[in-house]
């Protein structure tokens, strides 16, 4: 075996080896498990492509373990998949031949050679195939010099560039995600070809899209993908909203930072601290309200009042164009985009219990999250301008944590309900009981009264009062 592959790895090949020799059906292991074994990159999957039927050959497969797994295939598609032990699956497909048509990404298969199956791949470093048959068993097959490129660490087509974007658009999307997550160069011509056949991105469905900015997001270093889709000009086509953020404006010999290279920064500074792929997102749309807001103010310079709120209303148009979920996941990005400058603005002033009460209070169980943004969000080509406010910025971290620690203010519920008000006054639901509960609300977080239920009654009372209003029972 040309590849190194552990013991388990290598036993599940001599099985599908094994099986193929019995139908008589030439077989190799291909693509991205091959690659990633030899950049050195873990793995838990694998595909086999034979000459001949590959849902034949997984059933064939698969009844050589024990337990026998289950085949999952697709007729239509000529697909078959197993999963062989509990972290290691296997795809079988027979080699074909594809043909596109301009309208669509979806081709028309006949069956073919293991030639014409990595001719129809993306890129030469996807096309590297090892032979499972007795005769050659574990060489490599690399016609497109595939070895070279993962050497180069160079993204680039088997066959020429613009036909193979232009067949399957999508490609386009994935030579930026691999050169992203592999740390690897687009081969110039290959990069031109992108440029040339962007248009062609708007026949991609966009959940495929949207998949693959997902796994640009997770990538060690995000950027990288973001700023080549910026300057393939697929980022105009697939997210406007982000091309906005481009360039820096001067005015008076004033200018502001580049808002687009600036988040993508506060982005790469998430990701080397925090898997989190919606904290990410948080990262990628902090300052998205920025372009809405950007104002020239005389003897004061450009300002961006209030874009944390408009980013915050955008947040949910941007996941419903992006396909991306509309549930607590969405809520989770808004809420961070609306607090993110909370933080930051609390070392510009005498940092009040009050205030820290707030912020404890609004961010909740995101407090880390919403901490680990605003750290990110400190970027600034003056060095001493960044240490001053790191910290700053540690002393709001410690000060927040002492007033946790004293208060418990997160997730706090006031000790006095609304369905408590209404028993006592017997009312119903309606404005009055509104006005008692966030009197009591603020009352606490400012400060004015303990947060325990005996100052909270006292204090309904009085606020009832004011409003003509007396207990039920007076006993």
């Amino acid at each position: 075996m040309q590849i190194e592959c552990s013991d388990k790895e290598l036993f599940i090949f001599k099985k599908i080896a094994r099986a193929a020799a019995e139908l008589h059906l030439p077989c190799y292991l291909i693509g991205g498990f091959v690659r990633d074994k030899i950049i050195g990159r873990p793995t838990t999957d694998a595909d086999i492509v034979c000459l001949g039927d590959g849902i034949e050959l997984a059933h064939k497969v698969a009844a050589q373990f024990q337990p026998q797994p289950p085949v999952s295939f697709f007729k239509n598609f000529g697909t078959a998949h197993i999963r062989a032990d509990d972290n290691f699956e296997i795809e079988f497909v027979g080699a074909r031949k594809e043909s596109y048509s301009s309208d669509s990404r979806k081709p028309s298969v006949v069956p073919g050679s293991l030639e014409d199956d990595q001719n129809r791949r993306d890129f030469t470093i996807n096309a590297l195939a090892i032979s499972l048959n007795t005769a050659d068993y574990g060489n490599l097959i690399d016609p497109f010099n595939g070895l070279a490129d993962i050497e180069k660490k160079i993204i680039q087509t088997p066959l020429p560039p613009g036909e193979t974007f232009s067949d399957d658009p999508l490609r386009m999307m994935r030579a930026i995600r691999f050169a992203c997550q592999l740390d690897f160069t687009i081969a110039e011509e290959t990069f031109e070809a992108i440029i040339v056949n962007k248009e062609r991105i708007k026949i991609v469905s966009q959940e495929r899209i949207t998949d693959e900015l997902n796994k640009i997001m997770v990538s060690k270093k995000p950027s990288i993908g973001w700023d080549l889709l910026f300057r393939a000009g697929l980022l105009e086509l697939i997210f406007p909203q982000m091309i906005d953020l481009y360039g820096a404006e001067f005015k008076e010999g004033i200018g502001h930072k580049d808002n687009f290279y600036h988040t993508l920064q506060v982005l790469d500074n998430v990701a080397s601290v925090s898997d989190d792929l919606w904290l990410r997102w948080a990262a990628l749309l902090h300052d998205i309200g920025k372009p809405a807001t950007k104002r020239f103010e005389d003897n004061h310079g450009w300002t961006f009042h209030g874009h944390e709120a408009v980013g915050a209303r955008m947040v949910p148009k941007i996941f419903a164009k992006l396909k991306l979920p509309l549930n607590e996941r969405m809520r989770f990005v808004q809420k961070l985009v609306a607090l993110h400058l909370r933080p930051i603005s609390l070392t510009k002033e005498n940092i009040t219990d009050s205030a820290l009460r707030r912020l404890l209070f609004d961010a909740g169980n995101d407090l880390e999250a919403l901490m680990i943004l605003c750290n990110a969000d400190i970027t600034s080509k003056n060095k001493m301008k960044v240490k001053r406010y790191m910290q700053n910025f540690q002393l709001v971290k410690k000060r927040v944590q002492e007033v946790e620690d004293n208060d418990r203010i997160r997730n706090w519920q006031p000790p006095v309900t609304g369905e408590m008000i209404m028993q006592v006054f017997g009312l119903p639901p309606g404005r009055k009981v509104g006005i008692i509960k966030d009197s009591i609300r603020e009352a606490i977080l400012d400060g004015i009264i303990q947060n325990n239920y005996e100052a909270a009654y006292a204090f309904m009372l009085e606020k009832a009062a004011e409003l003509d209003l007396h207990p039920l029972n007076t006993n």
